[in-house]
């Protein structure tokens, strides 16, 4: 449980390390050269830099101390849903979590925690709709996204299609499985800034997520009709969330 967080933790030291090391170097070059056009574009970048140092040295905190992070809001979430009912490990490092709800077959998956993992949702998702023999309903994905500057913390969004921010195989199995027995996929989004993705969960996430599983099961009664099944996923890094 704990190896995870050593490794997110080794991974945001080693971002702050490569920052340190990209300041030095221009201004060690800057010197070096006697041209100022290398401290200019320091001074210029500096403002991000910095910004981008105090988010990972605020992930360094979380991960030593096991505190859920704004990425684990979808966690979280899936979390909320599957509390107090039984689970299982349906692939490596992905737990889910079979229930009713008003008459609708519910499977809630998330990443096992409360160890950093984010786990394989799509090899999780495509597993299931192929033990249900593509008799699914709808997915349902809910994922934290970067905001833009000027838009509100916690501000929920949605549309469709995968929601998760894998570029790779992920992503992939999840279309892949859905485009094959045409299941529409449903997907809600939680905006926050880079900051607040690598940092303890704020309030204002946290709240956002209890809006989310209200609206989340408002669209299975909406959109699943009875003796129907539908797949909930909720993605992004488990770090300090239980099942």
């Amino acid at each position: 449980m704990f190896l995870p967080n050593i490794e997110g933790l080794l991974e945001a030291t080693i971002v702050l390390n490569t920052l340190y090391r990209e300041i030095r170097h221009l201004l060690l070059l800057g010197k070096k050269t006697k041209s100022v056009v290398f401290l200019m574009q320091l001074q210029m970048f500096l403002p991000i830099i910095m910004r981008y140092a105090e988010a990972f040295f605020g992930a360094v905190d979380a991960f030593s101390g096991g505190k859920p992070i704004g990425d684990g809001v979808g966690a979280l979430v899936a979390a909320k849903l599957m509390r107090g009912k039984p689970h299982k490990e349906i692939v490596e490092k992905v737990v889910a979590s079979e229930f009713d709800f008003e008459g609708r077959r519910v499977v809630v998956i998330k990443a096992k925690g409360p160890g950093a993992e984010v786990g394989k949702p799509g090899e999780a998702i495509a597993r299931i709709v192929a033990q249900n023999s593509g008799a699914v309903a709808r997915i349902i994905m809910i994922d934290a996204a970067a905001k833009l500057e000027g838009e509100k913390t916690g501000r929920i969004a949605e549309g469709v299609g995968a929601a998760i921010g894998d570029p790779g195989p992920e992503k992939y199995k999840i279309e892949e499985i859905a485009v094959k027995y045409g299941i529409p996929i449903d997907a809600i989004a939680i905006k926050l800034s880079l900051e607040e993705a690598i940092t303890v969960m704020r309030k204002e996430i946290l709240e956002a997520a209890e809006k989310v599983v209200q609206r989340v099961l408002n669209i299975i009664k909406e959109r699943v009709r009875e003796g129907e099944t539908v797949i909930v996923a909720g993605i992004g890094n488990t770090i300090g969330i239980g099942q």
